[in-house]
């Protein structure tokens, strides 16, 4: 089962469809050792048990129209897997198309924090008194406790 939200929706979706489940076991069985197996026990047994005489008109003739059908599976498959592939570009597509705004907005909420900034800074430089030659007065000193003789 897919683990992409987008793609279960989707297999949720083709799953309600008789016809698309269908075609889904044919091509999950079409395209397994199992088929293989089957096929080569088939014709084994077609001309050993001698169904019908060399050169197995019929038996051509079935896997001709077997071939076709398969041909038709193959191409339900590739539709399929193509309608995967385009369910995750579209959510890929709608992720980064949210990723985007979210970065717009973290842009913008960071500029009004530099403004913010450079405001305070304004602020604060305007109300800082000015000491000799621009300069700010020293710090005052609290006075520490008194000095012990003999220590």
């Amino acid at each position: 089962m897919p683990v992409n939200p987008a793609l279960l929706r989707h297999a949720e979706e083709r799953g309600k469809s008789l016809e698309n489940r269908i075609a889904d076991q044919i091509t999950r069985f079409a395209g397994s050792m199992q088929f293989v197996y089957l096929h080569i026990i088939w014709f084994a047994a077609w001309i050993g048990f001698r169904v019908e005489h060399y050169p197995f008109g019929l038996l051509t003739m079935i896997v001709s129209l077997e071939a076709i059908f398969l041909s038709t599976f193959v191409m339900i498959s590739q539709n399929r897997a193509d309608e995967k592939r385009q369910v995750l570009a579209d959510h890929q597509w709608q992720t980064v198309q949210e990723e985007e705004h979210q970065d717009q907005e973290l842009l913008h909420l960071s500029n009004q924090i530099l403004e913010l900034t450079k405001a305070i800074h304004a602020m604060t430089a305007a109300r800082a008194p000015a000491g000799p030659a621009g300069t700010n007065p020293p710090p005052t000193q609290s006075p520490g406790p008194p000095e012990v003789p003999g220590r």
